[in-house]
């Protein structure tokens, strides 16, 4: 039997789900399993690791079990993981230390501010283009070494390892024997030189970092090792790794410096190609690695936003005003567009372009006239008027001369009410694609890449493919106008800069 099926085990913030692709990048099976999340207290969030594993496992044999595939019949398996998120693990045992601190974890917001106020941030932004944030992995495996006894000295002597999710799950797939990441999530630590293409000694050294927990940096499409004959039936070779929102411009196709991919799950993560060049932003956009394959790294800047699909969520589970996501355009669409309700989301602080952790949410002009469909409809354009900002930055990063079309996936892209108003907000067209699993389908074609089975990017832009596309309606200066008062809503939460 020829090994040309491809698998992708896509490990999120909220689920796991593994999807099987033939080789030309269909979807043919999905197995899925939602994934708890564990709040100790304000601000924490956690994962608990054995669920990271069990689940992985479960989806990537439940995937090959519905679609009638054999594990020797799959050329490789492609990993894209939710980013940042913070392991360490016993070497010899696998054994974590602690629970998973995810990426929206807020516990090392003080070790930050330290930073800062030591002057450190500019060399981590000048080698890692990114900001001192408890977004990111370093400042949580700062936490981690300082707060659990003798973690340091243990790490020093080379008995632990670090990783975010995708280098956990490879080192238990491979049955230990792989301690490995690739450049995408490695850009994701704040402790990894995205210029040089190797982690940084300067920032070890500064953070207090042991060089000895880090993991090998490879190309995303690469040899990983292969899964141990117990995972799966057979071993399989692992061949691509990706953070989500890289391996979703790759599912975008976005292979050309100006091209614009925007995902819409819980946050919204906006990624501008911008080519061999590593733009260092003007805007308060962090400079990240969009991917680096046979050696050459191609670089995107991107903006990150806290709350997208979550307003929704918070319709429904906070207000109880609707029943299912699904319900939020819908109402929306019964509100009256000139109620002046504006909604500002920033339940966890605002991201890019703001950056501002102490920022919280508001609902402004709110009179006797407003009600549940003008709220639901602030919360629904507020995820479009964060884009804007995003896009503005980008802008004034990266001059556009020709033009911006945006590719958006995600969850809320399955709302046509919330699209449209997204292209009159941005005032260029949005397309949404035919495959909606882009996170997925962005892994898939790195394991086929390295498999032989896909082109390189430059030479392939014929597995993305259209679905509907979204033409601006609203006149400009009206779009202009609307947005002048989301700035002036977001003025009222945020601090003075």
């Amino acid at each position: 039997m020829a090994a040309d099926a491809l698998l992708a085990l896509d490990q999120g913030t909220t689920s796991t789900r593994a999807i099987l692709f033939d080789a030309a990048l269909h979807p043919r099976a999905t197995h899925q399993v939602e994934l708890p999340q564990h709040f100790p207290s304000p601000g924490r969030v956690e994962h608990a690791p054995e669920d990271l594993v069990a689940h992985s496992i479960a989806c990537l044999r439940g995937a090959l079990e519905r679609g009638r595939v054999a594990a020797n019949q799959v050329a490789g398996i492609g990993i894209t993981n939710q980013r940042e998120t913070t392991l360490v693990w016993d070497r010899q045992t696998g054994r974590t230390v602690h629970r998973a601190i995810v990426w929206q974890d807020r516990r090392s917001a003080g070790i930050c501010e330290r930073l800062r106020a030591e002057g450190i941030e500019a060399l981590l932004t000048e080698r890692t283009g990114l900001l001192a944030d408890p977004y990111f992995s370093a400042t949580k495996l700062m936490w981690l070494l300082a707060e659990i006894p003798d973690l340091h000295a243990r790490a020093t002597r080379g008995e632990l390892a670090f990783g975010t999710v995708d280098s956990f799950l490879l080192w238990h797939l491979t049955g230990g024997r792989v301690h490995a990441t690739d450049a995408t999530n490695a850009a994701r630590t704040m402790l990894y030189d995205i210029r040089r293409g190797d982690w940084d000694d300067d920032i070890l050294h500064a953070l207090g970092i042991p060089r000895a927990l880090l993991p090998e940096v490879r190309d995303c499409a690469s040899e990983f090792g292969t899964t141990d004959p117990s995972v799966l039936g057979a071993a399989v070779p692992i061949r691509g790794i990706a953070g989500d929102q890289q391996a979703a411009t790759l599912g975008q196709a976005c292979f050309s410096p100006g091209m614009v991919k925007s995902t819409y799950g819980t946050g919204c993560f906006m990624l501008l190609n911008t080519g061999e060049r590593a733009v260092r932003s003007s805007h308060r956009l962090l400079t990240t690695v969009a991917w680096q394959i046979a050696g050459r790294r191609t670089y995107a800047l991107e903006g990150a936003i806290f709350v997208a699909g979550a307003a929704v969520q918070w319709l429904r589970d906070g207000l109880g005003i609707i029943r299912t996501a699904a319900e939020a355009g819908e109402l929306a669409s019964r509100a009256d567009p000139d109620s002046g309700v504006v909604m500002v989301p920033a339940f966890t602080g605002l991201g890019a372009p703001y950056w501002d952790a102490e920022a919280r949410g508001a609902i402004l002009g709110l009179t006797r006239g407003a009600g549940a469909a003008e709220i639901a409809r602030a919360a629904l354009e507020s995820v479009a008027w964060q884009t804007r900002d995003l896009l503005d930055a980008m802008r004034a990063d990266w001059p556009d001369p020709g033009g911006t079309v945006l590719r958006v996936d995600g969850g809320m892209t399955a709302s046509d009410w919330t699209m449209r108003f997204l292209a009159d907000a941005l005032q260029c067209p949005v397309e949404v694609p035919a495959v909606a699993e882009t996170t997925a389908l962005g892994a898939a074609y790195l394991a086929g890449l390295q498999a032989g089975l896909c082109p390189a990017p430059e030479e392939d832009a014929t597995h993305w493919r259209r679905r509907v596309l979204f033409e601006p309606a609203m006149p400009a200066p009206e779009a202009a106008c609307r947005h002048a008062a989301w700035k002036v809503a977001v003025g009222r939460v945020t601090g003075p800069s």
